[in-house]
């Protein structure tokens, strides 16, 4: 019983794996291929090609090294070259949409006033 509940465990997490690379190549072909040049990152068709053996590893090959490899090249995509692309599209301002330089995380700052 311990290793169905191990077995069901381990199936969610490959489940999410495989999720996290899909979001990761559908982001990285959505990207202007100059982006990638002007982030000073590898190329668009370097992480299209890691990404998508990521997932073709993910789905067809059972294989915990490659899977975490993978894992590895997803996460770099999402922590590294994904809001350098974003800073360079002219996405990147940490959610923020305008305001002014007093603005705090909950709005302006008025000195206490």
């Amino acid at each position: 019983m311990l290793l169905t509940a191990f077995g069901g465990f381990m199936s969610l997490i490959f489940l999410g794996m495989l999720v996290l690379a899909v979001v990761a190549l559908v982001m990285a072909g959505l990207a202007r291929d100059d982006a990638y040049r002007a982030a000073n990152k590898q190329s668009k068709m370097f992480w299209l090609i890691i990404l998508g053996v990521t997932v073709a590893v993910n789905l067809l090959v059972p294989m915990v090294f490659l899977q975490i490899a993978g894992l590895i090249a997803t996460i770099v995509f999402f922590v590294d070259v994904r809001p350098a692309l974003r800073q360079v599209s002219g996405g990147g301002s940490g959610g923020r949409r305008g305001g002014s330089s007093s603005d705090g995380p909950y709005g302006p700052y008025n000195g206490g006033r």
